[in-house]
């Protein structure tokens, strides 16, 4: 890996495009390097994982909204919606579209976490959709994923967006646009455009992961994955972007982020260097944010320990600055107490989190989230005695570059109203790699096949399942089939009306 240094420069100052970094980004998602084995198992662990969310969430409010915005866009050749009959195809953005609300609603899979967050799968929805609409193999879509994958987490590792309340999608549009024009073998020219293009349209603010968090949080990165196909179909007809979009002095760095004197670090691969980016990113055993993952773990082992939660007198949870401000009592959010909250919105509060984990002793990705759940009033007691505190060694731990010291959990400190105190901590979620239940194929298969009980017939799993297990080798047919189908009336009514 290469580090790269980005700034700000003044439009007298001459900044040659090679040494841009939409430039160097587009250079890395072009460069023709063979992919390894680990990461084309990887790649389709996380087709197989996002297939398992998506299926779970078919009929969903957002998702089902989406997938009629979807349908009214026929085309053939096109691309898949999940769900619907493979005989049907759809325009490309718009199929991307339904597919990436259904993948991200649930908050259920994978994740990268560094100077940013994200959730790099939000790429496969746009780069399969493209793939299916162009009739490209296996082996092409895998390494637009892996393009995809090694942009969106090499961006997260050196550029934070939060700090200055921008959505972490901003990083998601410019590495589904290298993805897709690696997918499909543009010039490094057409890729910077796009990429640029890209970065303009899809930076947004984080008030859609704040206060009464809406369905907007599972529409954000599949607006992202449509903005950057459309972004690479007009610079493939020439047309070009604002330029240097990062670098300017009117762009991004200089006005949405630290500002003209800020220097920023971006590691990328060197040329003829694999992708390898995927493998530093792991999936989620629970629905809900990723830094609840470990915490969820933790609870349920400390509430074999504390059987009448009533005898709680205060949890104090000893945790990141992230953790603290963006899901913990720092984000000075009323509404992360609120038994009424929205799903979205508590699945954003590691206090609710927690307190139904400890209760349960178990997370379900619908039932610990139902009204009746969030609203029982021996729950409500816990959970408003539940805080966090932002500890430096956590957050120190949180941004190491170290995979062996790098965690995201905490210590959590339990006071029963007779003095006992019951104490704990954990480093990384049970099914993080460096974890105690590590996710493998294994895994990944098992929570599909969970997810889609009783939605998605054994012989439609199976089917999917066979694909993936050939990823590298199917042929345009096969991946057009690369899509989880269920009976019509597994997927309910259709949305109101709307203008399409």
């Amino acid at each position: 890996m290469k580090s790269h240094q980005v700034r700000t420069y003044k439009s007298a100052e001459h900044l040659p495009r090679e040494e841009q970094l939409a430039w160097k980004l587009a250079a890395v998602a072009t460069d023709p390097v063979p992919l390894e084995p680990a990461v084309l198992e990887m790649i389709a662990n996380r087709i197989i994982d996002n297939a398992a969310v998506a299926v779970a969430s078919l009929v969903r409010r957002p998702v089902v909204t989406a997938r009629t915005q979807a349908l009214a866009h026929q085309r053939a050749p096109g691309a898949a919606v999940f769900g619907v009959s493979n005989a049907r195809t759809f325009s490309p953005e718009w199929a991307a579209w339904a597919n990436g609300v259904a993948v991200r609603e649930l908050d259920y899979h994978d994740t990268f976490l560094a100077a940013d967050y994200s959730h790099p799968g939000d790429n496969i929805p746009p780069i399969l959709a493209v793939a299916q609409a162009k009739g490209l193999g296996g082996h092409d879509l895998a390494r637009g994923l892996a393009a995809g994958y090694e942009l969106q987490i090499d961006l997260v590792k050196g550029i934070c967006l939060h700090e200055h309340k921008i959505d972490h999608i901003a990083h998601l549009g410019p590495s589904a646009a290298g993805g897709i024009a690696a997918l499909l073998g543009l010039s490094t020219e057409t890729a910077y455009q796009a990429i640029q293009q890209a970065l303009h349209v899809t930076t947004t603010t984080r008030q859609s992961r704040k206060g009464e968090i809406s369905s907007w949080k599972a529409y954000a990165p599949a607006f992202a994955g449509k903005m950057a196909i459309e972004a690479v179909d007009r610079t493939m007809r020439g047309e070009g972007a604002p330029s240097p979009a990062y670098e300017g002095e009117d762009g991004f760095i200089a006005w949405l982020l630290s500002g003209p004197q800020a220097r920023y670090t971006v590691p990328l691969p060197a040329a003829g260097e694999p992708k390898r980016a995927i493998l530093d990113s792991y999936t989620k055993e629970h629905s809900a944010e990723y830094q609840s993952q470990a915490l969820i773990d933790l609870a349920r082992r400390m509430g074999a320990r504390i059987p009448d939660t009533d005898s709680v007198e205060s949890v104090v949870i000893h945790t990141s600055h992230h953790t603290h401000y963006v899901i913990g009592t720092g984000s000075n959010d009323p509404q992360k107490f609120d038994p009424t909250a929205s799903r979205e919105t508590l699945d954003h509060s590691i206090m609710y989190i927690f307190a139904v984990a400890l209760q349960d002793r178990a997370w379900h990705h619908e039932r610990s989230y139902a009204p009746e759940r969030a609203q029982r009033p021996d729950t409500v007691r816990l959970w408003r005695k539940v805080s966090t505190v932002e500890d430096t060694e956590w957050t120190r731990r949180y941004h190491s570059t170290h995979p062996s010291e790098k965690a995201f959990g905490g210590r959590v400190v339990i006071t029963l109203t007779d003095g006992t105190v019951v104490e704990d901590e954990i480093a990384v979620a049970d099914a993080h790699p460096l974890g105690a239940r590590p996710f493998a194929r294994q895994q990944y298969v098992a929570k599909f096949r969970t997810l889609a009980e009783g939605v998605v017939d054994d012989a439609e799993q199976a089917r999917f399942l066979e694909l993936t297990a050939r990823l590298g080798e199917l042929t345009p047919a096969e991946v057009a089939q690369l899509n989880v189908v269920v009976a019509p009336e597994k997927l309910g009514p259709e949305a109101p009306a709307g203008i399409f």
